[in-house]
């Protein structure tokens, strides 16, 4: 069983890590994927051996609450965000009085003149306000450290709790007389660590939330009611309550409620929310409307097709939620990383603590260093460096018409030197038309053909019925399609076949060199032939057109720009492929290729050194789509085909390959920019509060400055990924 749980409580990357190690080791988890950035944690598990309810408490125990979808709330979010804002400000506004106390003669300001006693006891009173407004981040660090799965707010709560309780020890021995010599307090540094902190939490909440709008976004398209006519009577109800083949009427200026066919009416629908096109898409009797689409000018009568869950719409959220929640090997990087990282950080304050006590400096000092690399390691920024990027990345592809699956499809487009595209249904319409027949020794060759071909569901098939509609048809015994071949049966006591030269050479019929000519002039000109013939002699011979898109060659052309070489597959022999190579200038065609062997023919590809992308209908192509390197599918009507491929073209527009593949680059341009500050920050930030440059420069880091430093490290990654909202292709 598969679920997806909304997860309450995390507070950075390493909470995540640990929540997918406990799950990892429980039987029954096939596996365990937690996005700290959108907080949801995507489970499958064996039902006979493991629960919901045991994985929840599980969870429950190592301090996360967990909850399926909708049932949290769609204010958590806000609601955790005012939470923080509030914790914040009143940090804040204790916390400027506590500097002024402590640091008001460093800064040459007037100064309060009081006695000593008087300053420790109001220092003592701000840093307690301050840390009882963020006891929530101390309580849970205490907690995770007692559990000895510490996290940063164990980091937090060591660092400013040992400030803290060494301030209060020295105040209480200064006051009764223990100690005659003024002490040295960190109330403020305590104090304003935890301000900094409880504004990096605030703003990565906002900054986070902002990431995720393309979805909510794309969740607020659909209407909220719908007009129904039941019984003859208009009513409008909720969208929730629209079943399937319930009429529905729109008048001009609303939004189409769900998935539907057009059975009355005329209109231009403005689809660009779904698929990214700009111009309005005509629409009448038969045509096809998605939900959350907007009718313009006419009114329109629909049948409900696909609701709910299944509509256009609600597929699109689920492959873009899929995707964020998937995980890339360089996610899955950082988060081993962060697993270990508090570990260690807490080993190397430690260390330097014990170092800088063995070196003969005071105890306030090694104090200092000690907190000061609690205080300034983050691995917030490295949990958050991939997923945000990749929020925002799929919710940019989304709104182009391109749904992206998983992280892993987001990853490998930007690698992809060859792409391969399936001819028919992908560069051309896939709605072909009978353009010649040629009679040999038969003269109802047409009729012949079409009574054979109304069993079978073949795109060329329905262009000869269309061809010959009001002719009347033959009965037809013994009928048997044959995969890349074509179709064969008995029609008035003879065995007629109607397909390519694979089956009259398996069925070893032969040609004579009129019939040979007229074959060679037909797919010279690109046109692809369906050969009649009876017992040992052909009938006649029927060429088909299929009509190249009109984004295909330049699709083609900006690809090969690009330095990407392009390969055509197609059934068609190597004549009627080689003239719609020359027609779209290709790098290569691979011509008479069977459906199943497609595969092997891209196997061959990436034998040579190649990453392949493999661009096809989704129908036929399943096999090559998953063989390739990175299966890119174009959406089937308003079906989107979710097993297809990894990467759905929603206008089934060829342009769109190269905006995904760029797409790609683009968005693990971000996410290596935030590994690259996450890493190099730590790398230079630990190091420096550690007193590295103290020997040499007399610079000691501040532990306040420590906390305001990491904090912007979390927040400084979000914004990095929030700018990729400028991106223009």
């Amino acid at each position: 069983m598969k679920k997806r749980l909304m997860i309450h409580g995390m507070h950075c990357a390493s909470c995540s890590a640990q929540i997918q190690s406990a799950l990892a080791k429980q039987p029954g988890v096939i596996s365990a994927g937690v996005n700290f950035a959108a907080e949801k944690l995507d489970l499958e598990f064996d039902e006979n051996k493991i629960s919901l309810k045991k994985i929840q408490e599980i969870t429950a125990k190592l301090g996360y609450q967990t909850m399926e979808e909708g049932e949290m709330g769609g204010h958590h979010h806000e609601g955790n965000i005012l939470k923080l804002k509030k914790t914040f400000w009143i940090s804040f506004f204790l916390g400027l009085p506590l500097v002024y106390l402590a640091m008001a003669e460093m800064l040459g300001l007037p100064a309060f003149h009081f006695s000593t006693g008087v300053i420790i006891i109001f220092e003592f009173i701000l840093a307690t306000g301050i840390l009882y407004a963020s006891r929530a981040l101390w309580l849970n660090g205490a907690k995770r450290l007692i559990q000895l799965k510490p996290d940063m707010d164990s980091l937090v709560f060591v660092g400013t709790g040992a400030a803290y309780f060494y301030s209060l020890f020295a105040g209480i021995s200064f006051l009764l007389k223990m100690n005659s010599a003024m002490p040295a307090l960190y109330f403020e540094s305590a104090g304003f660590i935890l301000v900094f902190i409880s504004l990096g939490k605030y703003l990565e909440a906002v900054t986070k939330g902002k990431t995720g709008e393309a979805i909510k976004g794309l969740a607020e398209l659909q209407p909220k009611f719908a007009t129904v006519i039941r019984s003859g009577k208009e009513s409008e109800i909720p969208i929730v309550e629209v079943i399937v083949n319930d009429i529905i009427k729109i008048k001009p200026g609303e939004k189409i409620p769900v998935d539907g066919l057009v059975i009355e009416g005329y209109s231009g629908v403005d689809e660009k929310m779904i698929t990214g096109e700009s111009i309005p898409v005509e629409k009448s009797k038969g045509d096809r409307v998605i939900g959350a689409t907007v009718n313009q000018t006419g009114e329109l009568t629909i049948k409900a097709s696909k609701v709910g869950a299944d509509t256009m719409l609600s597929q699109i959220i689920r492959v873009v939620e899929d995707a964020i929640n998937s995980k890339s090997p360089i996610q899955l990087l950082a988060d081993k990383i962060s697993f270990y990282f508090v570990p260690v950080v807490i080993f190397l304050a430690i260390i330097s603590f014990g170092v800088w006590m063995l070196a003969g400096q005071s105890f306030a000092f090694a104090l200092t260093v000690f907190v000061s690399v609690l205080i300034i390691a983050c691995p917030c920024a490295l949990g958050l460096a991939t997923p945000v990027a990749v929020m925002m990345g799929t919710g940019l592809a989304a709104k182009r018409g391109i749904l992206i699956k998983s992280n892993k499809a987001l990853e490998i487009a930007r690698k992809i030197n060859l792409v391969v595209f399936d001819k028919t249904g992908t560069l051309t319409k896939g709605e072909p038309i009978v353009t010649d027949v040629v009679s040999f020794s038969a003269e109802n060759v047409m009729v012949l053909a079409a009574s054979l071909e109304k069993k079978s569901e073949h795109p060329l098939a329905k262009a000869i019925l269309n061809k010959i509609k009001k002719e009347k048809l033959l009965d037809v015994k013994e009928f048997n399609a044959i995969p890349g071949r074509g179709v064969v049966g008995i029609i008035e006591d003879k065995r007629i076949l109607l397909g390519n030269a694979r089956l009259l050479a398996e069925n070893k019929i032969k040609t004579s060199s009129e019939v040979e000519n007229s074959i060679e002039k037909l797919e010279s000109q690109g046109k692809t032939l369906m050969i009649l013939a009876s017992e040992n002699k052909i009938l006649g011979i029927i060429a088909l057109a299929d009509t190249v898109r009109s984004t295909s060659k330049s699709a083609i052309a900006d690809l090969r720009k690009k330095g990407k070489k392009v390969v055509i597959i197609t059934g068609d022999n190597k004549r009627v492929g080689d003239a719609i190579g020359r027609e779209l200038v290709v790098d290569e065609v691979i011509a008479n290729v069977l459906p199943a062997e497609k595969a092997n023919a891209i196997k061959e590809l990436q034998k040579k050194g190649n990453i392949v992308a493999m661009v096809g209908d989704g129908i036929n192509d399943a096999p090559a789509l998953a063989q390739a390197d990175l299966g890119i599918a174009f959406s089937s009507g308003t079906d989107i085909a979710l097993d297809s491929g990894e990467i759905i073209l929603v206008k089934n527009d060829a342009r769109d390959v190269l905006t995904a593949i760029e797409l790609s680059g683009y968005t693990f341009r971000k996410i290596r920019q935030n590994l690259f500050w996450a890493f190099f920050y730590n790398i230079i930030g630990i190091p420096v509060a550690a007193g590295v440059l103290y020997p040499v420069m007399g610079v000691l880091l501040n532990p306040a400055i420590a906390a305001f430093a990491m904090a912007f490290s979390s927040v400084s990654v979000v914004l990095n990924a929030l700018s990729m909202k400028i991106y223009k292709n």
